[in-house]
Order: C-alpha cells, then structure tokens, then sequence
C-alpha cells in the first residue's frame, strides 16, 4: 500500500495501472471528481464500499482496474463485520 497524500493522484494512477486498487474514507468532491473520470474513462470502476455507483458527494471512494473490484469490496465486506481481524496485543500483558 502506498499513499502519494492526493486522492486525484492515486485515481490516476489507479486508471494508468500503477496501483491495481484505492480506497479512502471522508473524502471530498474536490478531492475525488476529476480522478473518478479519469479512472473510469480509463476501463476502472469506482464506487463506494458496498458497489454502488460513486456518488459525487459520496464519502466512501473505492476504485480499482475493474479486474479486482469484486475482492475489494469482499475484503472491506469481512473487516467491517469483523472477520478474519485479529485482536491487536494489549501493551500492558508481558
């Protein structure tokens, strides 16, 4: 995972094939508008987490090639149920 500090930018290089996938929470349209064309004008898929169409105003972003959208929204499917997570060590057992 990379973080380049501009969703614009990681959009475009999701849509020019540098990163297979991005997502990112609270977004703005600002933020998101231009690179959303941009990927799906380039073949990708945007949407929010559950696979609906990505609203303009939406504050859920996740895009992806189209090739592996679906395990995406599996993946954010099975952390926000919980599963699969393991409990993070507590700091104060030795």
């Amino acid at each position: 995972m990379r973080r380049a500090g501009s969703a614009a930018l990681d959009l475009c290089y999701v849509a020019c094939g540098r990163f297979d996938g991005f997502w990112e929470f609270n977004l703005n349209p600002w933020d998101t508008a231009a690179g959303v064309l941009i990927v799906e004008e380039a073949g990708g898929r945007v949407s929010d987490y559950q696979g609906r169409y990505y609203p303009t105003d939406g504050r859920e972003t996740m895009a992806s090639n189209g090739l592996i959208h679906e395990a995406l929204m599996h993946e954010f499917e099975e952390i926000f149920a919980g599963r699969g997570l393991e409990p993070l060590p507590d700091p104060r057992v030795k």
